[in-house]
């Protein structure tokens, strides 16, 4: 194991809101040995406080990483999402701060895709009406409205990884299978593409939503599209709270029009247990709601744990940014006996010159180097041969003297 510039000993991992133990252990097994995990997330005046500390940040998706609060960690040198989404951290304050973000978009696939497929399967049998009736001292033993998943189509809003697990999963169930997409998509077994949105949602007896939050994505679903579902279908979401118009799908719902729903996310939701949890589709018998657990498994929290710790070690021993969300991908070979720098800067012309400039002034040679950019900031790794530990300092020192030089470090 290399001896880097800066011990994994002293190098401080905080990880919040009860992240997996296998991401301890992957840091551990690492060097890395000062870890401190907390249960919960922090409220923002103590998370300032311990980002202050902190060399790398692991998160879920209560803690609200904001501008302010990343100004806080002086130290911090790249953050962990142990979950599928960003949109908690200012992705844009943690780059021009050199802060690379990792995230594990795709470890908890199977568990939302099982979580879709149930609830397809619950709603379709008129399960939730019945359950709630049973909890009130009713009977209704009755096979109105209950319906086999085979032979019935499900229409999937979103054919990523999430999307396609579930047309395979529910076309062994002998279903058929409708996606669209905004880009063209590759069918996986018999799934078929639709025409468009309004097609799906009029040939769908099942429609569920595997979309981003995007500016295009917000109230995708609202009075318009909800009218167009066939009368007696069901919705699910489980990707983006801000896609589905609340107020319009349980007016829909209160009509009569649609058979039921199973909401997993929501425009707005508790910050903690807690807190108590609205929405107008409380108290509807045909409706399924969760509190966002479509990838709360415990498979799926362990597998994300193990990803997310790995790339964030990674990041730190070698200085690679494969897979991070917010910044120029690098990822450079080891040359043996060189010293390994990092610069990260405002993009910029003649950065790059500058930053040569600095080796060939002193006749330092460069065994390797690579640079990405992207709109907002450069990042290049070099290695070179040639230079004492004393001389490596004084390279960074002298790179991080270059303007625009948003950090420095010699990672070993």
């Amino acid at each position: 194991m290399k001896k880097t510039s800066y011990p994994k000993g002293d190098i401080r991992v905080l990880l919040l809101e009860g992240i997996s133990q296998n991401a301890v252990d992957t840091f551990r097994a690492a060097g890395y040995s000062r870890i401190e995990l907390l249960p919960q997330a922090l409220p923002e005046d103590a998370l300032k406080r311990a980002i202050a500390d902190a060399h790398i940040l692991g998160i879920r998706s209560r803690s609200q990483l904001t501008a302010e609060v990343l100004a806080q960690g002086k130290r911090l040198l790249a953050v962990g999402c142990f979950c599928i989404g960003t949109n908690q951290v200012d992705l844009d304050a943690a780059e021009l701060q050199g802060v690379p973000v990792f995230n594990a978009p795709y470890s908890n696939t199977r568990s939302v895709a099982e979580l879709v497929l149930a609830e397809a399967v619950m709603l379709l049998r008129g399960i939730p009406h019945k359950s709630a009736e049973c909890h009130r001292g009713g009977w209704s033993k009755s096979a109105a409205g209950s319906h086999e998943a085979r032979g019935k189509t499900i229409g999937i809003v979103g054919y990523g990884h999430i999307g396609t697990q579930v047309g395979l999963l529910a076309e062994a169930l002998g279903m058929q299978v409708l996606y669209h997409d905004i880009e063209t998509k590759l069918a996986l077994g018999n799934a078929r593409p639709a025409a468009d949105l309004g097609d799906l949602l009029a040939r769908s007896d099942v429609v569920t939503l595997h979309v981003p939050e995007t500016p295009a994505t917000q109230w995708m679903v609202g009075a318009r599209e909800l009218a167009r579902m066939k009368p007696g279908a069901h919705l699910i979401n489980a990707s983006r709270g801000t896609v589905v118009d609340i107020e319009a799908l349980a007016a829909t719902l209160r009509e009569g029009r649609l058979g039921g729903a199973a909401v997993d996310v929501f425009p707005t939701e508790p910050k903690g247990n807690s807190e108590a949890f609205e929405s107008a589709l409380r108290g509807l018998d045909n409706v399924i709601l969760t509190p966002h657990v479509g990838g709360s498994t415990l498979e799926a929290q362990d597998n994300i744990g193990i990803e997310v710790a790995a790339k964030l070690v990674r990041y730190s021993d070698n200085g690679s940014t494969l897979s991070a969300v917010n910044f120029p991908e690098v990822s450079l070979p080891e040359h043996d006996g060189s010293h390994r720098l990092l610069h990260i800067h405002r993009n910029v012309p003649g950065m790059l010159s500058q930053v040569n400039a600095v080796f060939s002034s002193r006749g330092i040679n460069i065994d390797g180097q690579f640079l990405r950019t992207d709109a907002n900031v450069g990042y290049v790794v070099i290695d070179v041969s040639g230079a004492g530990d004393e001389q490596a300092r004084e390279l960074r020192d002298a790179l991080d003297s270059i303007e625009g030089t948003l950090r420095t470090r010699v990672l070993y």
